[in-house]
Formats: C-alpha cells, structure tokens, sequence
C-alpha cells in the first residue's frame, strides 16, 4: 500500500473514534499549499449526516489528528475545511521507505488476466498516422497493468484478410502475370513461388489497386471474386496471400520496433476462420440469427435504446465472412484458449458503435460469461494545423515512417553536436524524436483530439518528452559525480526540496488514476511536476559542491529517487532515453 493511502487509513480510524464515519475518505492534495499540504473536505458532507455545523465536527476532527506526530499545522479554514500538513519526520521516513523499493509507493491492484487488443496494422498497407495513437496508447495501458500486478496477453490483431487482400492480388496479377500463382496448369507446390517484392513496392501496391478498382467496375468486380476465392481456400491465392503477409508483417514489425511497441501475439483475422462453422452451426440451432436481405444477422437491439441500433451482420448474402464475424470469432477463440477476466480493445472512437454491436451479440449468444468484461476504450485523431485529421501535403494520408522522419528531422536541429558523437547523431536525433512524439500523443485525455507540431513537441522547455529526457541524463550526471553511491535521507532543508518530496509521494494517485481511465494523461502530466520540481530546486542549490555533508547526502540521495522514479515511468511511456543529447 502507498505511503499516503496508509496514512489514509490510519486518520479514518482515528475519525472513526471521534464518532465519524467517512466512507471514501482521501487527502486532498492542497489548492493553497501556504495552509497545509492537504485538506480534508469531509465537514460539510458529515454535517447533513450528523445534523451538526460542519466546524464544529471539523474543530473535533482536528483536535484529534494533533495527537498524530504524522502531521502537523492542523487548521480549519472557510465553512470547515481542515488543512493538515506532513512532518518532516514523516516525510524522510517515507521518502528512506521508497528509496529502498520504489513499490513500497505503489497501489497494486486486484490480480485479474486481461486480453488487451491494440494495434489493428492492416496486412499490404502502410501503417499511417492513424496506427501511432493506438500502439502508443495501448502499449502504455500494458505496460502500466503489468506495472501494477495485472496479467496482461497482448495481441495486435493484424487486418489479414478482406478487401485490401483482393486488391493486392489483383494488381500483382497485372504486373506479374507470369508468375505460376495466376497459372491454371501449374501442379506444383504453390509455396515454392519465389516472390520478389520488396516493402517498399509493397507499400505502393495497395494505394494504386485502391484507386484503379474505385474507377474500374470489372476491375472492382475481379477483386471482390479474389477476395472470396481467398477465403474460401484458393490454394494459389493463399499461398501468394501467405508470402505478402510475410514481407508486410516483417516491415510492419520494423516501425513498431521504432515506436517501442511490442505484443505478445502477432495473430491476424484469419486465426478464428476454424471456429466460424462452428459458431454459425450454434447461432441457427439457437435462433441467434435471421435473415435480412438474404443476410444472416444478430438483432442487438435493447429496450432500453435511446438511439438507433442496427443488427450486426454475421454472415453476408454471398455466404462471406465480415468484420463482425471475424471478431465475434476472435472472441470466441480468445475466451477458449486465454480465459481472461477483461478484454480491453483500443481503437479509433469513431469504432464504438461498432464495438458495442460487436459486445451485445458475443453477450445474446453466451460466448462470454456474465462475469468477463468487455470494454472499448476509444481514441482522438491526431489533427494537422488546420484542425483535420493530419495529412501530406498533396493530401494522402500520411505514413507512420514519415511521420517519424518529420520529427527526427526537427530533433536534429536542437541536437547538441558538441556533446553527441558524429556517428550517434542520427540515432540519438530518432531516438528523442519518438520520444517527443509518444509523450506528446499521450498528454491529452485519450478521446481528445490533438495538433501535431513537431516545433513544440521537441522543444526542451515545457512540458516536451525531450524535456524529461535532458532533465533526467542530468540527474544521471550529477550522480556519477557524486563520490558515494547509497545516500540516505538525513534532514529536508528547504522549500524546494520538500516540494520534490510531496511530489513523490503523489505519484500512486497518478499511476492509479491512469489505469482506471486507460489514458495517460495524468501520468504525463505527473512525471512533468515531478522533474520541473526536481530542476527548481536543482537550479537553486549547489548539490555537488554543498560544504554541508549533512545536506549534500540528503540532496544526492533525493536525486537518485527522482532519477530511478523517472527511469521507472519514462519506462511505462514507452520512452527510451540516451546515453547524451
């Protein structure tokens, strides 16, 4: 249990003995530090239980919290707001405790398995823009429950198969036609096609068969025929799909590398195809689906509705497969071979309609239990200048690769070349570039929409990711110059250090906080108060050159706290940091 909510604990009792019960009683951090470094705003609500004047039970409350050597410059303010602060003693106490494992300041959380969906990469298409939100935020989501002693399993759930399949297909027929896959009297074995494409092609190869089947009916035609003799198990269009998928998931892995992101499955629609007979054959025996325009359908609809809700079609009228089959089955396979308590799926908001559908069908046809729990947790767009989703300038969707490239670029300019070897610019620059890139994507609520501006992301002022990066390699400096190497607390001296300490001992809150919403806001903005009150004071006290040893000890000591609490969350953020910059 954290230091805070222990001490939490230990004033509700002694509450509870002056005859009050507080049922979720919490310390306020303080609006106006000059009265106390917390408050306790119960008074008023206890007042209308107990039917007395909220000061007078405030006055009471107080003259019982004196007796605690916890705290100290017990007050009560306004209408019977009570602030307290904590004693030094308190503090150093606590800060020793954490100094020795950062966990002792941590609130676990009840231990469960969750399956967590993110990622979405489409098979043959370049990961654009629209993919960095999804595997930032949710790599940070997993990072964070694991942190907190969740079980997580991790998939990225590749969009394997559907129409861009058929596209692919169709424009390499066009421009290898002789390749043995598109020959009728071939017998050999399909897998033993050599197929010379390479990423870069690749990437290309989609956006142009788009195009061309939007202007062409037979060439649109032709992909749909492709599309579901693919499905239906074309043994020459499975394999060639098997050796692009191959070349796309390779260079897919490569960006999601570049970002930090990793998964414990690489899976894709297709691995569900086995449990879909099955599905179909329970759904008809149990009266799940009907037909509508010569489609089969899950009615999802619920009385209680304030909104239109449309059935959700599981099996189209040519006997096809969609996404809603293909996730319902994903599902179903899920819960058979993981069993997880919670899934928590990360996707673009503008998915929840669909997701919802997806979750009342898996509901009515019992493919889940009543106890696991199905959440969708949506996202913003990342928004060019003009306050649209961002894109090139000829106005294509712009690449995740390109992207990256934009922001290394503007990192690049601020690198101190004096410092940074020649051979590690490049590196150095990408490095701090992406992590200019995450922690900006992070900083606002998950479903806010946001402005990308490479100028102010990789700025080393303000609440930047290089920022936290150039503040916490200071740290590391200062600590390699510092002579001994396991400093204890003595003695807090001053105002500036005993705000760095309150700042530690807020940082359960914020790591709690960021998991019950699955957004990273508030840990952003925590480890932003963290290091800014850790270089206020860094900027008004010599550390290293202290003629006090008393002192100096405990101010090396409180830099190593800082710095390991840094490494531990910059870690959660998915942010690497450099050796220089």
């Amino acid at each position: 249990m954290s230091i805070i909510k222990s001490l939490e604990e230990e004033l509700k009792k002694e509450i509870e003995e002056v005859g009050y019960s507080i049922e979720n009683f919490i310390l306020t951090p303080s609006s106006r530090p000059e009265l106390g470094d917390y408050q306790i705003n119960d008074a008023m609500k206890l007042a209308k239980v107990y039917h007395e004047s909220p000061v007078s039970i405030a006055n009471k409350i107080v003259e019982k919290l004196k007796e605690n050597d916890n705290l100290t410059n017990i007050n009560v303010a306004g209408p019977g707001f009570i602030n307290v602060s904590l004693s030094d003693k308190f503090i150093e106490e606590s800060l020793n405790k954490i100094k020795e494992n950062i966990k002792n300041n941590v609130d676990m959380v009840e231990k469960k398995k969750i399956f967590m969906d993110y990622g979405g990469a489409n098979i043959a298409k370049t990961l654009h823009v629209g993919h960095l939100r999804s595997a930032n935020i949710g790599e940070a989501v997993k990072r964070l429950a694991k942190y907190l002693g969740l079980e997580v399993i991790s998939d990225v759930h590749f969009g394997d198969i559907g129409r861009q399949s058929g596209m692919v297909i169709s424009e390499i027929k066009r421009r290898y036609p002789d390749l043995d896959f598109f020959n009728d009297e071939f017998t050999g074995n399909y897998d033993d096609i050599e197929l010379n494409i390479t990423e870069e092609e690749l990437g290309e190869i989609y956006p142009t068969a788009s195009i061309a089947a939007k202007n062409d009916e037979e060439r649109m035609a032709e992909v749909v025929q492709i599309t579901k003799e693919l499905e239906e198990g074309n043994k020459a269009y499975v394999s060639l799909w098997n050796k692009i998928k191959e070349i796309s998931i390779k260079d897919i892995k490569k960006v999601y590398k570049d970002i930090n992101t990793t998964f414990d499955l690489y899976e894709g629609e297709t691995e569900c195809y086995e449990y879909i007979p099955e599905l179909v054959e329970n759904f008809e025996k149990n009266n799940y689906l009907r037909v509508s325009e010569d489609a089969k359908v899950i009615d999802v609809i619920s009385p209680e509705d304030s909104a239109p809700m449309p059935p959700l079609v599981f099996i189209k009228s040519n006997e096809g497969t969609l996404y809603g089959t293909r996730e319902i089955a994903t599902l179903y396979s899920r819960v058979k071979r993981f069993n997880p308590d919670e899934f928590w799926y990360f996707t673009d908001i503008r998915q929840s309609l669909y997701f919802e559908q997806v979750f009342r069908a898996a509901r009515k046809t019992k493919i889940v239990s009543e106890d696991t729990k199905l959440n969708h947790y949506g996202f913003g767009t990342m928004n060019g200048k003009d306050g649209k989703p961002f894109k090139t300038r000829d106005g294509g969707v712009m690449s995740l690769k390109e992207l990256i490239k934009i922001i290394t670029e503007e990192t690049k300019k601020r690198l101190n070349t004096d410092i940074v070897e020649e051979e590690k610019q490049d590196e150095t620059s990408k490095m701090i570039g992406i992590a200019a890139l995450k922690y900006a994507d992070l900083i606002p609520y998950r479903e806010t929409d946001y402005i990308f501006d490479p100028e102010k992301f990789t700025s080393l002022e303000g609440k930047t990711g290089p920022y936290l990066l150039y503040s916490t390699i200071r740290m590391k400096s200062l600590l390699n110059k510092a002579e001994e190497k396991n400093y204890k607390f003595i003695k807090l001296n001053n105002k500036e250090d005993r705000k760095v300490a309150l700042e530690i001992l807020k940082m359960p809150r914020a790591l709690s906080k960021s998991l019950e919403e699955k957004s990273l806001n508030e840990l952003t903005d925590y480890i932003y108060r963290l290091t800014s009150s850790y270089n206020t004071f860094y900027n008004e006290n010599k550390v290293l050159k202290e003629e006090n040893e008393e002192l100096k000890t405990t101010w090396i000591a409180l830099t190593s706290l800082v710095y390991n609490i840094n490494i531990e969350l910059l870690d959660i953020l998915g942010l690497n940091i450099p050796e220089k910059m």
